[in-house]
């Protein structure tokens, strides 16, 4: 079985990540390839290094650019790799640009396609929803995290043969991954652990956008007064906030985007967790860290339900509301994203399907 995995952002490099250290247990027969969907070094390059992950076997280099632009070359490119390799599996992850052309160039060469974290839905209109649905009608392997986006899929009449619940990869990367974090990160910005709230923010449907991302500085403005918060500015955030000419509180400590380990180590030692990202949702649930969502809906309803999570959307007055009530709530919540285990459980459910 020749299995190739295709990825392009940094969170479908540290969730792959897992499904890589598998493979290479395994002595599976697999290769990488990157889109270069994520361009920048701080974005992707030092994601392998700090995870010690072999490096792609090809590097697409499609860079930024217009949406339909972007796709097009991803595919065109996939393509000539998925001819010229010939895989047998092809597996993506998650709703990025990336894991729909991959998925696209995969059904055009009749290439089986396996989509890792399917059957997510938060019920938005937004490109990634698109993508979601877009795979899970694609691909030969749904690997579901959990029963529920397992119901998503058979709701849309997905073919329950075709799902697995697997749990989520994310729990794999976190468990392995943190026992490689050091406070270093936390010296070097002069700040102790569970004194300060993290923020991250670059969904184009809020950060896009003057009158969300304006609130959303509003409240960090507020929150400033009373608590400690640090901001790793993401590039599309920091462009919008240029373009808009908006301004971040001087109370607030912005740095530059920071590699995984340093990150999980900074996510770590918060009180909370303040973001857009639903990778973050996932990995503060499972190390137990408050976290409230600045978006009006999630595709990981699971964290709403065993309360590590609160939706706020972008209101200054009802992120200041949620922060309260999760700084003040115990920690006691229940991971509903599996055991660990995910990574062997999907190579299982692929070498046994190809065995046939």
């Amino acid at each position: 079985m020749k299995v190739c995995i295709v990825l392009g952002t940094r969170p479908e490099i540290i969730k792959m990540a897992p499904i890589i250290r598998e493979c290479e247990k395994r002595g599976t027969n697999y290769f990488i390839v990157h889109t270069g969907q994520h361009y920048d070094y701080n974005m992707d390059k030092v994601f392998f290094e700090d995870l010690k992950l072999p490096n792609p076997k090809y590097n697409l280099d499609v860079g930024s650019g217009f949406y339909g632009e972007q796709l097009n070359k991803m595919i065109t490119k996939l393509k000539e790799v998925f001819n010229k390799e010939k895989p047998d599996v092809i597996l993506v992850l998650g709703d990025t640009s990336t894991t729909l052309a991959g998925a696209l160039a995969a059904h055009k060469l009749g290439i089986k396609l396996g989509h890792v974290e399917s059957g997510l839905r938060s019920y938005e209109i937004m490109f990634e929803e698109v993508h979601r649905i877009v795979n899970g009608i694609l691909a030969d392997y749904l690997f579901a995290p959990t029963e529920r986006a397992k119901n998503n899929l058979l709701k849309e009449g997905i073919n329950e043969n075709k799902i697995f619940v697997t749990g989520n990869t994310i729990v794999d990367a976190t468990y392995q991954n943190i026992k490689l974090t050091n406070n270093k990160i936390l010296e070097k910005l002069g700040i102790k652990p569970n004194e300060y709230i993290t923020i991250t923010a670059h969904r184009p449907e809020y950060v896009d956008r003057k009158d969300e991302l304006s609130d959303i500085l509003k409240a960090l403005e507020i929150l400033s007064n009373e608590h400690k918060i640090v901001f790793p500015l993401h590039p599309r955030t920091k462009k919008s906030i240029e373009r808009f000419n908006l301004k971040i509180s001087e109370k607030v400590k912005v740095i530059e985007p920071i590699g995984y380990l340093d990150f999980l180590s900074l996510m770590n030692n918060s009180k909370l967790m303040l973001t857009d990202s639903g990778g973050i949702q996932e990995e503060s649930c499972i190390i137990k860290k408050p976290c409230v969502t600045l978006r009006n809906a999630t595709e990981r309803p699971e964290t709403i339900d065993v309360g590590s999570n609160m939706i706020a959307g972008t209101n200054p007055d009802k992120i200041i509301e949620c922060i309260n009530v999760m700084l003040n709530k115990e920690r006691n919540w229940e991971n509903p994203f599996g055991d660990g285990k995910s990574a062997e459980k999907i190579l299982n459910i692929l070498e046994r399907n190809h065995s046939q």
